[in-house]
């Protein structure tokens, strides 16, 4: 089957009003808002690097969306539009129906528009969407910013994901499969977090970057991490690795003063939040479990490991 064929068939819709010109040309053309920045990022998933093998096509077509919202919500971003860039070894029609409806289903979630992209062939089924979002000229949320006496909080739970790849069948396996980006809680932060990430490749190490990018340390209690009841069970070193290094949550990590935490807590919001530890002078990232110091070691996820 033809690259257009497969585009036309399974990928091509009406978009939204702004895009002067969508999916058929060279390039898509959208018309920015007045007085906003364009937000842009970029995400690879590779089967059996970021995804079983096995993996629901339309859990797939999901992720690979989902993925790269959560990277604009991290910034306080609106989502706008994708574009998806598609390596395939074989036109399998009942995969990419399952696909295409699931990158479809999360686009519609969040209001977001596929305006372009390529579609290839290759040995490994390799997935790469670009996502773009506005936010309001200077209103970005980075990671550096935090600072010292802000609060350390999260949304939602952590470790679900890795729990559930090493599970597969139990309930947890759909965080795995299904991340929520945060993307109505990223916008709601704008002028109130003085730093953000998204948690993709663990906490410990997702909260590393902005202790760097801000030159500052944390403090973290380990008793307060919002975890599942299925890692409660576990013994607490296994449970915590999870959690710290686990990754695939795709939740906000972000820091906030106490004063702006309070106006934050007035809002009506979608998602729990957990304040999970503090900032401090000293450099680097220390834990506490209890009330006391609790060295802990622990790496997230590697690229190239």
């Amino acid at each position: 089957m033809a690259e257009f064929s497969i585009i036309e068939r399974y990928f091509k819709r009406t978009s939204k009003s702004d895009v002067s010109l969508g999916i058929g040309d060279d390039s898509a053309i959208v018309t920015p808002p007045p007085s906003q920045q364009l937000v842009i990022c970029a995400d690879t998933l590779v089967a059996g690097r970021h995804f079983p093998l096995d993996t629901a096509a339309h859990a797939i077509g999901w992720k690979s969306v989902a993925v790269n919202l959560s990277d604009l919500a991290a910034m306080g971003a609106k989502p706008h539009s994708i574009l998806l860039a598609l390596s395939l070894p074989t036109v399998d029609h009942d995969w990419l129906a399952g696909f295409s409806q699931g990158l479809f289903d999360c686009c519609d979630q969040f209001g977001v528009s596929l305006i372009g992209g390529d579609t290839t062939q290759s040995a490994q089924l390799t997935i790469s969407v670009t996502a773009l979002g506005w936010i309001e000229q200077g209103q970005a949320i980075t990671r550096a910013g935090a600072q010292i006496g802000d609060y350390i909080c999260v949304s939602g739970q952590i470790g679900d994901a890795a729990f559930g790849l090493q599970h597969l069948g139990h309930t947890l396996q759909q965080r795995l499969d299904y991340p929520t980006p945060r993307c109505h809680l990223g916008q709601q932060l704008k002028g109130l977090a003085s730093s953000m990430i998204d948690i993709s490749d663990g906490l410990a190490q997702d909260l590393g970057h902005i202790l760097k990018a801000s030159d500052v340390g944390a403090k973290l209690q380990l008793d307060q991490l919002p975890i599942d009841a299925s890692l409660k069970q576990l013994d607490l070193q296994q449970a915590w690795h999870y959690a710290l290094a686990g990754g695939d949550d795709y939740e906000l990590c972000f820091t906030i003063s106490p004063q702006n935490f309070k106006e934050l807590s007035r809002q009506q919001l979608d998602v729990p939040l957990t304040i999970i530890g503090e900032i401090t002078q000293q450099t680097g990232l220390l834990f506490e479990y209890m009330g006391k110091a609790h060295p802990l070691h622990v790496h997230g996820y590697q690229h190239f490991a």
